[in-house]
């Protein structure tokens, strides 16, 4: 009905009669399939990084159909108001900078964004200075990932946001936290 919201009634609807309680658990991690190619390994590399270092609370790892989406919140890397790569962040960039690496020849492009929050919820942050640190955040993850792995520099790509891709209200201190992140597609 969500694909013909203009449709008197449902026409068909599949079951599945056969399914027992059970047939459909999960269990609690994720299973490594046998076969992979590069680019599924990475994806199970980052995730396992992310568990061994536990980081779970500050980052997150997403694939989709030819991409890995690594989501670092604001502390990981950064101080507030700052575009210098915090010492504590710098080992946790060079990990999933290799783990990258590992899979450089099935890696088309690496884009490192940078996003702020808005520090007062009625009151857009001075968009100079707000386009600047994203774009600065971005600019030294790319820098240091250059440095410190064999990654073609021609595939990595930095940009700025500024605070105009929220993902969370900038109501909150909680919704400001989520909004400052550096992203890595």
């Amino acid at each position: 009905k969500s694909f013909n919201p203009g449709a008197d009634a449902v026409s068909q609807i599949v079951t599945d009669s056969d399914l027992k309680e059970g047939d459909d658990d999960v269990e609690g991690h994720m299973e490594k399939p046998e076969m992979l190619d590069d680019f599924d390994e990475l994806f199970y590399t980052l995730q396992e990084l992310v568990q061994q270092q536990n980081l779970s609370d500050s980052v997150s790892v997403e694939s989709g159909e030819g991409f890995a989406f690594i989501t670092f919140q604001d502390m990981v890397f950064f101080d507030g108001d700052s575009s210098a790569l915090r010492d504590e962040g710098k080992p946790i960039l060079e990990g999933f900078g290799q783990a990258m690496a590992s899979a450089a020849d099935s890696i088309e492009q690496i884009q490192v964004l940078g996003h702020t929050s808005q520090a007062s919820p009625n009151i857009p942050n001075e968009a100079h200075t707000d386009r600047l640190l994203s774009a600065e955040r971005s600019a030294e993850v790319v820098a240091y990932l250059q440095q410190v792995t064999n990654l073609d520099p021609s595939k990595m790509v930095s940009s700025g946001y500024g605070q105009f891709r929220p993902i969370a209200t900038f109501d909150t201190p909680e919704g400001r936290a989520k909004n400052r992140r550096v992203e890595i597609l």
